[in-house]
């Protein structure tokens, strides 16, 4: 089960992470998408999952893995991704409940370039009873 107290917590992201052209290059071949100046706005998951995994992932946040499922996703955008450029990241746990037994936890991860906020996606996760 959450931890309750996590709710309203941001966790710092531990490692900045620097977009390469090839590795946008290569998330648009996947989508068959042929521009390639700037990152699909689904990229910004490819950055976010793994810090935002990590925090989730810490025994005082309580979270079960082994019982998530995706419930929805969304972004907002203020500055496009580009090859070169660096961000770091952020998760907060914004909101919890539970209903017909599951648990249902909606974390936000931002995106910043240079003390800039570029990129907010949120998450929603099921914790299946």
């Amino acid at each position: 089960m959450l931890n309750p107290d996590s709710v309203g917590r941001t966790f710092p992201g531990s490692d900045a992470i620097t977009v390469s052209q090839n590795e946008i290059d290569a998330f648009c071949a996947v989508l068959g998408e042929t521009n390639t100046t700037i990152a699909p706005p689904t990229f910004s998951i490819r950055i976010t999952l793994e810090q935002s995994q990590a925090i989730l992932s810490n025994p005082d946040v309580g979270l079960d893995w082994t019982r998530v499922v995706h419930g929805d996703q969304r972004f907002e955008i203020f500055s496009p991704i580009k090859a070169g450029d660096t961000f770091s990241c952020s998760s907060t746990i914004e909101t919890y409940k539970v209903a017909a037994g599951n648990e249902i936890v909606t974390v936000r991860s931002d995106l910043h370039k240079g003390g800039e906020l570029a990129v907010s996606s949120w998450s929603t996760l099921v914790v299946r009873a």
